[in-house]
C-alpha cells in the first residue's frame, strides 16, 4: 500500500510539473505511463490477494 501511495505521489508531482513548465512535456509523458503502471499494480495486487483469506 505504500509503494502504491508513493508512486501515486510521484506521477502527480511529475505530471503538474510537466504540465506547467514549457519545454518538459516529457514529464507529464512519463507522469501517465507511470500512474497507468501504479493502477495496473494496484488491480493485479488486488486481484492476487482476496483468494488468500484462510478459512476459520
Amino acid at each position: 500500500m505504500v509503494l502504491f501511495l508513493l508512486l501515486l505521489l510521484v506521477a502527480m508531482v511529475l505530471g503538474i510539473i510537466g504540465a506547467v513548465t514549457h519545454g518538459l512535456l516529457y514529464l507529464l509523458i512519463i507522469a501517465i505511463a507511470l500512474f497507468i503502471g501504479d493502477l495496473t499494480y494496484a488491480g493485479l495486487r488486488l486481484r492476487r490477494g482476496s483468494g488468500r483469506h484462510a478459512l476459520r
